[in-house]
């Protein structure tokens, strides 16, 4: 097995209900994914590590998987992150232009003025989107690169984490033998796998149901507005169907993926489903309505939970592009009906899109965080490699060049 290059990307989706990887390499086409692995996660809890040897393990089985489908050694990967821990707030920074002209450093500048804001110690910042320049007395500015003035400020968003779970993630993919090369915003990698740059502009909303926590996030003018994590997702909707038919929480898994749906109207009344019992009891077989009628509500109540949200948040009127619902929970039957009605606005599935290679496999909304790291991944480090001289060789020679310089690797 050859050993890892750097014209290879490697995204580590760390979830509560599996670990993913996915392997992409790096050709003068662009990206080519070549690599799928995938394992049950049962060491977090909404999006927070609670036993890393059973996720150490997990990452490890899931990357062997990914190493044989890909053929090359898998060392070092971006991973995403994402729970109930992750803050949103917002912040402003300015400094002033004494040569007249703006230019990119003075750009990094007022946004690093904008980053410096206190935050607890137990916090780190994570991401920072800015939201419009002022130059002057002149707002509403997306670049103000090339512009004259005196006076530069910037309004951004600051995405913080806790920096425990951050830790912790990190520690257990390094214990998994990764080196962590970067450590990404769970719903900024989703985007950029399965939205397009016109509903980003316009304004959309990313809604990612993933097994433990259900991420929204709000893009208008190209960046993120707004981000919030709801502490609930698809492990909930199975811990609802163990409880109320009494069964073990595998068994719950199953019926929810074989025979779940969230609107009576797509169950056949007359039709059964046999139900396994705990303690060694005869199971028994039960209408499949009943299981729709444990999924229905919990799902009207998650969607309705972030419809009022947007709402009060004031964006409701700004989301010419409605609602995109992703992640591995948004596949049960029924779910993007509900959205429509709550939402009362245009609802799809979001699926990684615009990829080569493994599309039948990697292009399912699963996979739409451990696709987008890579695109993430790819995209900031082929801005750099642009801004590179042509006189330094070829793309793989100058991202080999530009991923150690960045990297450290």
């Amino acid at each position: 097995m050859a050993q890892m290059t750097p014209d290879i990307l490697v995204g580590l989706d760390i979830g509560t209900t599996k670990i993913c990887v996915v392997v992409a390499e790096i050709n003068e086409e662009g990206l080519n994914f070549i690599g799928l692995g995938t394992h049950p996660s049962s060491g977090l809890r909404k999006g927070m590590v609670i036993d890393v040897e059973s996720t150490v393990n997990a990452i490890k089985k899931a990357v062997k998987e990914a190493e044989l489908m890909a053929g090359c050694r898998i060392d070092e990967a971006l991973i995403g992150v994402a729970g109930s821990h992750i803050k949103c707030h917002s912040s402003n920074g300015v400094i002033k232009i004494t040569s007249g002209e703006i230019t990119e450093e003075h750009v990094n500048q007022v946004i690093e003025s904008a980053s410096a804001v206190a935050i607890p110690q137990d916090r780190i910042v994570l991401e920072t989107q800015p939201q419009e320049y002022i130059v002057d007395d002149q707002g509403g500015i997306l670049d103000p690169v090339g512009m004259t003035g005196v006076r530069l400020e910037v309004k951004v968003n600051v995405v913080t984490a806790s920096k425990t779970a951050v830790t912790n993630l990190t520690r257990c993919a390094q214990k998994a033998g990764l080196n962590v090369i970067d450590t990404i915003l769970q719903p900024l990698a989703s985007s950029k796998a399965v939205l397009s740059q016109e509903e980003c502009e316009l304004g959309v909303a990313l809604l990612d149901i993933g097994g433990g926590t259900t991420d929204l996030t709000i893009f208008n003018q190209g960046v993120i507005s707004y981000t919030s994590v709801l502490p609930l997702g698809g492990y909930n909707m199975t811990n609802d169907i163990a409880i109320g038919l009494r069964t073990p929480m595998r068994e719950a898994e199953n019926l929810k993926i074989r025979y779940g749906a969230c609107l009576e109207s797509l169950v056949n009344k007359d039709e059964y489903i046999e139900v396994a019992s705990v303690g060694g009891r005869k199971s028994r077989r039960l209408s499949r309505q009943i299981l729709t009628a444990i999924l229905g509500p919990r799902v009207e109540e998650m969607l309705s939970i972030i419809n009022d949200e947007i709402q009060e948040q004031g964006f409701k009127d700004s989301l010419s592009c409605g609602v995109v619902l992703t992640g591995g929970a948004v596949v049960l039957p029924g779910l993007l009906e509900m959205a429509d009605q709550i939402f009362d606005l245009p609802c799809r599935i979001g699926i990684p899109s615009g990829i080569k290679g493994l599309v039948d496999m990697v292009s399912r909304p699963e996979y739409s965080t451990a696709v987008g790291l890579v695109i993430y991944g790819y995209e900031r480090y082929l801005d750099i490699y642009n801004s590179e001289s042509q006189a330094h060789g070829g793309i793989l020679k100058r991202l080999s060049r530009i991923m150690k310089s960045v990297f450290g690797s």
